[in-house]
């Protein structure tokens, strides 16, 4: 069974472009939205799995651009688990408008880790959160 996450994004404008809409680059901070919104909703904390030594850093992000979000929309990103293999987890997402129009979509590929002096090292998610992991088995969507 699938879970969807969905969250408002906040449109400021400071975030447009001098063409007046939405700078292609704060998408990618919006997928973190997501992300958060999804870890939250299904009972687990990103800042506690920090606190515990472990990161899951971004290893790969895919965005397509389908229509330009203005300032003055709504916006919204829904994010879902499409991929978990044990090492890296893949987050699908869409960011629709106010009218549903799936403005970008696409998906970003983590890797879990803990943390070492030198940065980290890559570990098995399902060994380190296996209720976490196994949540993950449940809610994904197969490609």
């Amino acid at each position: 069974m699938g879970h969807i996450a969905e969250t408002e994004i906040q449109l400021l404008y400071a975030d447009t472009d001098m063409m007046g809409v939405m700078y292609h680059g704060n998408y990618i901070k919006w997928l973190e939205l997501g992300r958060i919104k999804l870890i939250e909703d299904l009972g687990f904390s990103y800042v506690d799995m920090e606190r515990e030594g472990f990161v899951a850093p971004i290893h790969n992000v895919n965005i397509t651009y389908k229509v330009p979000i203005m300032y003055g929309d709504r916006a919204f990103v829904r994010t879902w688990v499409t991929k978990n293999t044990g090492i890296r987890v893949t987050y699908a997402f869409e960011i629709v408008n106010q009218h549903n129009d799936v403005c970008a979509n696409g998906d970003v590929t983590c890797i879990v880790g803990k943390r070492t002096e030198t940065g980290f090292k890559p570990v098995n998610f399902k060994k380190a959160y296996p209720e976490w992991f196994a949540k993950y088995e449940e809610i994904k969507f197969e490609e």
